[in-house]
Formats: structure tokens, C-alpha cells, sequence
């Protein structure tokens, strides 16, 4: 393929049969809780345990399977994920079809995903061609659909909470905008986000958006979200859910891209047990895509998963010495989204590679969030080791690779997806491999990194207009007891809306 050329194009005409999933149930990570299903863990946030979903069972594909799929569009490969982890009882296939397909006709290219092919053997797969510019709104738009169907199928409302490191919160925000069904919290850190993510959050002004600007860390804001999803009560009276990677459905649209990838790189197209490995290098803060990429690995797609990770560096640690500890404080970087000192879905990963032993990852999580400082198992790191390698870049290593990859391709990438090309640019490829980066937002939304490298932007006309809209947020202080603000305006919503209800009524 030449530079720049486009892959993955191609549709089928109709999608391939995947195997029924006929009663898929899902349990914590931390063994309290079993046998729920798609529709009870998409309308959680953490598990009732503090644990995080996952499928009782990981279906397997085989050489046969991934042949046959590999002439697929990303839309249709996406149902067919989709269609092994919900059950056709929850949601039959037909209306599967049609929510995923409603959830990415907003986006700005016909496939929602494109394959890029750079110099020096680099693939790009670009995920960021959703409203909010960014890979979060495949997920999300998709799981916003599969709420609606449920909240409209039973008459019922959600109020979804949502603390974010800047594209969560924007894209979460985007995929519920101004449904009658659902309320939004979204929770954001003060000062720590680029301009263009907070605005594309603070100007989002619909009855049913509320947004906190909050004088702390994205781990600071995880603290008291937690609390308040670990209250019962408060769950249940007020349908209170998570948008963020915590929730199952983000990680299960999130397969799909290694899939896609995959197929479009590494698929031999002749038949045959023999599969080649890609390597998918993955910017990394919350550890989801990692999560997604293992879950991949075990159904049966050869991968090498590199994550990659700024300067704030838990991950990278973690896989080099086993030493997952909290540093001193968060740093800002560059690429702020992965501004994370606690990568939460690394809990999946180790319930995975720990033969999914719920005990030892409760002992091993609650440890960490008590102390913040955690020495892994030996034989746990030795598993982690053998399914993740991983790199850490400083702020001159993402700006380096910015320059490098505009002077040879003239390609421009976000300071995210650039950590995971420094890696490539200082990594050789092994033989017989393909290598991909996953590129995770536009370089629009990043201008002062790409001032900073000294590039050239030509800024989208919908992020030009964002300095133009009205804003309306409040404030957390650093002084303020965030839980009891944040359960108060929760209360305060359901009131009000149980106000207009009733108002309605009388009408």
C-alpha cells in the first residue's frame, strides 16, 4: 500500500453470520457478584462489589471465522462483536443492526474508521472522525443507543455520571445530548484540559447536560464518583450510571478496533490455522483499550500490545518491574487525556491473567486504593509481561515524533497518538510483523502541542465556532466536599424532573 493510501473501504453485502450468543452473563472482577446480563451491567457503573463487569465467558473465533469476516466493513464487524456478547433475547440482531448503524451515521466518513499506511512501515488507524473528534465517540455512540432502546422499551430514566481527563467528558456529552431520557453529570479538571476540549463541553447547553469544573486531578474527581456509585440507594432511586470505560459497553464496541485492524493488516488471504501477529502500539491513561486489546488476544487474534504512556508513567512501571504505585502527583503533559496515575481497567487485565481469581484481585485493588501503592504477584507479572510490553515519553519525545512523522509524511498527529509513534520510531518492527498505531483524537483538538512542534493546522470550521457559543458550567473548590455537592445536584435533578412530570400530568 503507498503512503497514504486508504484501506477498508470495501462493505459486503450482507454481514456474516456470528455465533448465537444465547445467554451471555456477566460477573464482577472482585467475585461478588455473577450471573447479570448486558442490560444490568450497561446501566452500572462499578459492579455493587467496586469490581468492574466482565463476560463470564470469552468467546473464541477461529482461522475459519476471522477468514470469512475479513472482507467485512468495521460497521458490520462491529455487530458481529456485538452479537457474541449481547444475547438476542435482550437485543435481537435486527435492532442491533439498525442502533449501530444510527450510532455512527453522525460521523464525517462513511466507514466511521480509516487504515492509514505511512512510511517506515507504519499504520494508523484513525478512530477520531466522530462529532467530538475523537476515538470516544464510537463507543459512546454507540452505548448512548443502546441506553435509549432499553430507557424507551421500559418507560424509564437514567442519570449518567461522568468524571473525565477531557475527550470522555465532550464525547459522553455529544451521544445524549438532549434525550428526553437521560440526565448527564459530567465532571471535569479545571486548567488541566486544552481549551477545545472544556469548550466543547461547557457549551454544550441542553436541559439534560451538567457540568462541573473541578479545581483537582481526573484522580482526584475518580474519588468521590466512586463513593457515590458504591451507594445502593443512590443507584437505584436515581438510575445512576457510568459512561466512562468503567461501563462494559464502552470495552465491547472497543474490540472491534483490534478486530478491524487486524483483518485489514495481518489476514493472510489464503487459509489456514497459521495466523500472523500485529502489533497494535496503544496510547494509554485509563487502561481500556489495553483491556479491549487482551480480551482480543483471548478470543484468538495474534496481537503484541505495546502500551504506551506519557510521563505519568504507572502503566509503563507496572509491566517493566511489577511495581504498580501512584507517583507523588499527577504531571501535566502534552497529551493530558492520559494524565492518569490510576489506569482503573487494569483491574480487567489482571483479573484475566490471574485465571480470573476474584479474591486475589479484590485484595490486590483494595490494597492499592487504600495505599496507592501496589508490588504485583510475581507469577501476575510474569502473565502481564507476556501479553504487554510498553513505553513511556517525555513532552520532547511527543513533540519529536509530531515533527518526524509531518516532515516524512506530512501527516499530522495529536500528541497522543504521537506517544505510541515515538515508540515506533524508536522501536525496530519484528520480522514477519505488521505494526499499528491507534491514532485516539484529531490533531484540531491540541493546537497549542502543535504550535509548541511548529506545525501547520488548518482548524475544523465546528471547533472555530466553539470561541463563539455560550458556556454554562459550576465550579468544584478545591475546599468544597465534592461527594455532597455532587449527591445534591444528582437529587436536585430527579426532582426537578419528577416536577415536570407531574406538570405534564395536570396539563
Amino acid at each position: 500500500m503507498t503512503p497514504g493510501k486508504v484501506a477498508g473501504q470495501s462493505t459486503a453485502d450482507s454481514a456474516v453470520k456470528s455465533p448465537v450468543c444465547h445467554r451471555m452473563r456477566y460477573c464482577s472482577t472482585r467475585a461478588g457478584v455473577q450471573g447479570r446480563s448486558f442490560r444490568d451491567v450497561l446501566f452500572s457503573g462499578y459492579a455493587p462489589d467496586g469490581g468492574m463487569f466482565m463476560p463470564e465467558t470469552i468467546p473464541s473465533l477461529s482461522p475459519e471465522t476471522l477468514h470469512t469476516w475479513s472482507h467485512l466493513s468495521y460497521q458490520q464487524l462491529l455487530c458481529e462483536i456485538c452479537c457474541l456478547y449481547i444475547p438476542e433475547q435482550e437485543i435481537p440482531r435486527h435492532d442491533l443492526e439498525g442502533l449501530i448503524s444510527q450510532a455512527l451515521s453522525s460521523f464525517s466518513i462513511p466507514e466511521a474508521v480509516r487504515l492509514v499506511q505511512l512510511k517506515d512501515s507504519l499504520s494508523i488507524l484513525e478512530l477520531f472522525h466522530g462529532e467530538t473528534l475523537a476515538f470516544k465517540d464510537l463507543a459512546m455512540s454507540c452505548t448512548a443507543q443502546f441506553l435509549q432502546y432499553f430507557l424507551r422499551k421500559d418507560g424509564k430514566r437514567a442519570t449518567i455520571l461522568v468524571g473525565t481527563s477531557g475527550d470522555t467528558g465532550s464525547s459522553a456529552i455529544r451521544s445524549v445530548f438532549g434525550l428526553s431520557e437521560v440526565d448527564i453529570v459530567v465532571v471535569f479538571p479545571c486548567g488541566r484540559i486544552t481549551k477545545v476540549q472544556e469548550r466543547q463541553m461547557t457549551t454544550s447547553i441542553a436541559d439534560n447536560i451538567h457540568v462541573f469544573a473541578a479545581d483537582g486531578t481526573s484522580d482526584d474527581i475518580d474519588v468521590p464518583l466512586r463513593k457515590l456509585f458504591a451507594d445502593p440507594d443512590l443507584v437505584q432511586r436515581h438510575g445512576l450510571m457510568s459512561l466512562n470505560s468503567v461501563n462494559w459497553s464502552r470495552i465491547l464496541v472497543q474490540l472491534a478496533h483490534f478486530l478491524f485492524a487486524y483483518l485489514q493488516l495481518s489476514m493472510p488471504q489464503t487459509g489456514g490455522d497459521a495466523l500472523p501477529v500485529l502489533e497494535v502500539l496503544v496510547p494509554t491513561g485509563g487502561a481500556g483499550n489495553i483491556a479491549a486489546g487482551c480480551i482480543m488476544k483471548l478470543m484468538g487474534i495474534p496481537l503484541r500490545l505495546v502500551a504506551v504512556v506519557n510521563s505519568n508513567d504507572i502503566v509503563h512501571r507496572a509491566v517493566q518491574s511489577g511495581d504498580f504505585s501512584m507517583s507523588d502527583s499527577v504531571k501535566q503533559t502534552l497529551a493530558p487525556a492520559i494524565d492518569i496515575q490510576d489506569p482503573y481497567n487494569l483491574e480487567r487485565v489482571f483479573w484475566l491473567l490471574s485465571g480470573r481469581d476474584g479474591a486475589m484481585v479484590k485484595s490486590l485493588i483494595e490494597e492499592f486504593q487504600r495505599t496507592h501503592k501496589l508490588t504485583l504477584p510475581a507469577s501476575l507479572h510474569q502473565q502481564l509481561c507476556e501479553v504487554l510490553s510498553s513505553g513511556s515519553v517525555s513532552d520532547d519525545g511527543i513533540l519529536e515524533a509530531m515533527r518526524r512523522c509531518w516532515q516524512d509524511n506530512h501527516y499530522l498527529i495529536c500528541p497522543h497518538t504521537a506517544v505510541g509513534v515515538w515508540q515506533h520510531y524508536h522501536t525496530p518492527i519484528r520480522p514477519g510483523e505488521n505494526r499499528c498505531c491507534i491514532a485516539t483524537a484529531s490533531p484540531a483538538k491540541f493546537q497549542e502541542a502543535v504550535q509548541k512542534a511548529g506545525l501547520p493546522l488548518d482548524l475544523p470550521e465546528a471547533v472555530k465556532a466553539l470561541d463563539k457559543l455560550e458556556t454554562r458550567y459550576e465550579v468544584l473548590e478545591r475546599s468544597d466536599d465534592w461527594e455532597s455537592k455532587l449527591r445534591q445536584h444528582i437529587e436536585s435533578i430527579s426532582s426537578l424532573r419528577r416536577r415536570g412530570a407531574a406538570a405534564k400530568t395536570r396539563d
